[in-house]
């Protein structure tokens, strides 16, 4: 049985440059859609009726057509756009931040649409700026419950990540195919990405979790 993993001598190192192809396009999507779902979700929640219906038609766009479909999307139409050749990783890499800000931006909404209107209410009255109330008062309560959210957009990410390996990057899912190819094994390479995937999903599930921990450790001491 174990002899059927004998591939691995000679291609682990693929596999690990896959993970680690992987983890820098999951890393750079979900802080750039952090970023951008912040402001889509402000956007959203604007009262300018066609600024709210834009964003709100993206994150419907995004959020009811399947990922590979945007990415192939992406990867025709934004070298038309931009009028040059774009890099493969940076495609992919556009694509998942594409979709990440969608998902992103509702989770921040709801975050944010969750804290009590009072708060907003009374800072306002005592003459502080929209924007400080949104970065000190909104932004940093809205956070702390929608961490869990976050987290999971996190870990989707990392699997979502799988479909831009149609496009040639050599994530973990594109060395699993290229291990395929070439030793003609079927399920062996898929067993090894899928417990590389198992690996780094559970310990950013571990991480979150024990982050989670001590905010909560802190708000009780503070």
């Amino acid at each position: 049985m174990f002899d059927n993993y004998n591939f691995l001598d000679k291609y682990w190192s693929l596999f690990l440059q896959g993970v680690e192809v992987t983890i820098v396009l999951a890393v750079i999507s979900i802080l750039l859609g952090l970023v951008l779902g912040i402001l889509v979700a402000l956007l959203k929640m604007s009262k300018i009726k066609p600024v709210s219906l834009l964003a709100s038609m993206y994150v419907g766009f995004i959020r009811d057509t399947p990922l590979l479909v945007q990415i192939y999307l992406v990867y025709i139409g934004l070298p038309k756009i931009v009028g040059v050749s774009i890099p493969d990783f940076v495609t992919g890499l556009v694509a998942l931040t594409l979709y990440s800000t969608a998902y992103i931006a509702e989770i921040i909404r709801s975050g944010i649409q969750s804290l009590p209107v009072g708060q907003v209410e009374a800072a306002t009255s005592l003459g502080m700026p929209q924007v400080r109330v949104m970065t000190d008062i909104v932004l940093p309560q809205a956070f702390k419950n929608i961490l869990p959210a976050l987290g999971n957009q996190f870990i989707g990410n990392i699997k979502d990540s799988s479909l831009v390996s149609v496009l040639g990057i050599t994530d973990l899912m594109f060395a699993a195919q290229t291990v395929r190819g070439s030793t003609a094994l079927g399920l062996e390479p898929m067993i090894v990405a899928s417990g590389l995937y198992l690996v780094m999903t559970w310990s950013l599930n571990r991480l979150l979790n024990l982050f989670e921990r001590r905010m909560r450790a802190s708000d009780r001491t503070s």
